[in-house]
């Protein structure tokens, strides 16, 4: 006698997935659009600014994905 042990209990329509997947999708966007907002408002600050937050010039980038990912870049 043979039998499958296994099963799909969290199958997911395709609707279901499709909304997944915009929901991803949006979510990603979010968070580019954070990323894109930090970089050009730290850009727009004067050295002077940006050395009163402890920031140099170099750090942007780092500091925009860290805000919109939540992680450094190695």
């Amino acid at each position: 006698m043979a039998y499958v042990a296994g099963s799909r209990s969290s199958f997911l329509s395709f609707g279901d997935r499709l909304a997944e997947i915009k929901s991803q999708f949006a979510d990603a966007l979010a968070a580019r659009r954070l990323y894109n907002r930090t970089v050009s408002e730290l850009q727009s600050c004067t050295d002077r600014e940006l050395n009163d937050l402890g920031i140099s010039r170099s750090m942007i980038k780092s500091i925009a994905l860290e805000a919109a990912y939540g992680k450094a870049p190695r």
